[in-house]
């Protein structure tokens, strides 16, 4: 049996992208390594397993090349309207795709998170 466990995000200040991630999920830290040359900080939402991995290189400089972004990361929600609202306050929603009724948020090192309504 394969279960997924995390994904991965290189973050380049933590604090920042803890903030980012409270603020606009609701996400909060599940658990932290910290060692000499990094720091990783898994965060979740308490209603799955599936935690998002946040890993600080402490002696990065430069942002990080996504390339493309051509990947993202997706929530299913049932506060779909009231998070738009609050994402749109927060200037940080980067696209919207009214033709499928879904949008995206940026964070701050550029990577895209899917907002998507539960649908029935």
């Amino acid at each position: 049996m394969l279960k997924f466990a995390h994904m991965n995000f290189n973050v380049l200040d933590l604090e920042r992208s803890l903030a980012f991630y409270r603020e606009t999920l609701g996400l909060e830290p599940v658990r932290t390594v910290d060692r000499e040359a990094f720091t990783i900080c898994y965060i979740g939402n308490g209603d799955s397993d599936f935690v998002l991995e946040l890993t600080y290189m402490k002696d990065r400089k430069e942002p990080y090349d996504l390339g493309e972004c051509e990947f993202h990361l997706a929530f299913v929600t049932d506060e779909f309207e009231a998070l738009r609202e609050k994402h749109r306050a927060m200037g940080v929603i980067c696209f919207e795709n009214s033709d499928m009724g879904i949008y995206f948020i940026e964070d701050p090192d550029g990577y895209w998170i899917e907002l998507v309504p539960r649908r029935g």
